[in-house]
């Protein structure tokens, strides 16, 4: 078989209109990924359909009723067979509707035929095994992570705000939405979003390093573009703890974070206790942004450790 690419289109669940991580329409392009890779983790039910057969529109609805209501546990791909002739003309679709399901890559089960909407949700719930499926918020916080991390920043809004349709307060669904908006540069939704955590939940890892790039992007705003003055009155006066603190905001408002490290560094280590340990604090808040496991965040601590215990 030679269907090969990556990344489909969410399909809306048809409930609220929001995207459903487990439904995609696919084509010759995603084909490979949205069945054959995903099919190695959960069975995906493949429904091959065409706008022209009422039958299979209706057939359809029922399908993704089913597979909504596994979350998880099963996926399904539509294929518009109108628009993928090739798919349709290797998997030799004889019919419309048909129905293949693929497990480790390979189509173990299927029917060619308008079955009854009871028959279909059996069909559903038997390759999910007759259970309510995996961690829904789990399995939907990683499809969104991970289309974040792709760049794919309206896919993973979409999957962490379904979320939090269903987990009103999720911590990791409340800082991942909040981190798209910071991404995109609105304050504001990003601010209201936070506010969204349930409180006992507001010392998450997830939500203090949204909070903490938050405080940065704010704080780094007035020093933008100053980098050059700034370091002008650095080398008339290394001592002027104001003009390096500044710097180290602008470095950072310019996406130097390791430049602005060592600025704050470097003011601990000439007067550690200046303007209230601001330069420790103004530390902390970077550590919190990148993390504890970040190989920068480690480092900065051991040099920071070495500096207060020296």
């Amino acid at each position: 078989m030679v269907l090969f690419g990556s990344g489909g289109t969410p399909k809306q669940d048809g409930k609220d209109g929001s995207a459903s991580p487990y439904i995609k329409e696919a084509s010759i392009a995603t084909f490979a990924a949205d069945v054959l890779e995903a099919s190695r983790e959960v069975p995906v039910i493949v429904d091959f359909w065409s706008p022209r057969s009422p039958q299979s529109k209706e057939q359809d609805k029922h399908l993704e009723a089913a597979v909504a209501a596994a979350n998880g546990a099963v996926k399904l791909v539509k294929v518009n067979v109108d628009e993928n002739i090739e798919i349709a003309r290797q998997l030799r679709i004889q019919a419309i509707p048909t129905v293949y399901v693929f497990q480790n890559g390979q189509p173990v089960d299927g029917f060619a035929e308008v079955l009854p909407e009871a028959q279909i949700k059996k069909f559903v719930q038997g390759l999910a095994g007759g259970a309510g499926g995996h961690d829904h918020a789990a399995e939907v916080l990683t499809i969104a992570d991970q289309a974040f991390e792709a760049g794919d920043i309206g896919q993973a809004a979409q999957a962490y705000a379904h979320v939090l349709q269903d987990e009103p307060g999720n911590p990791k669904a409340v800082a991942g939405l909040a981190r798209c908006y910071l991404k995109g540069g609105d304050i504001e939704r990003t601010k209201q979003t936070l506010a969204l955590v349930s409180p006992e939940h507001a010392n998450d890892e997830a939500v203090r390093a949204v909070t903490a790039e938050l405080t940065l992007r704010e704080t780094a705003a007035a020093a933008v573009g100053k980098t050059g003055e700034l370091e002008a009155k650095l080398a008339a006066n290394p001592n002027d703890h104001q003009a390096r603190y500044d710097l180290a905001l602008a470095l950072e408002g310019a996406g130097d974070r390791d430049g602005a490290i060592e600025q704050l560094l470097d003011i601990v280590r000439r007067d550690r206790k200046w303007n209230e340990e601001a330069a420790r604090k103004q530390l902390v808040t970077l550590f919190d942004a990148m993390g504890p496991t970040d190989d920068r965040t480690i480092a900065a601590r051991r040099k920071l450790s070495s500096i207060l215990f020296s």
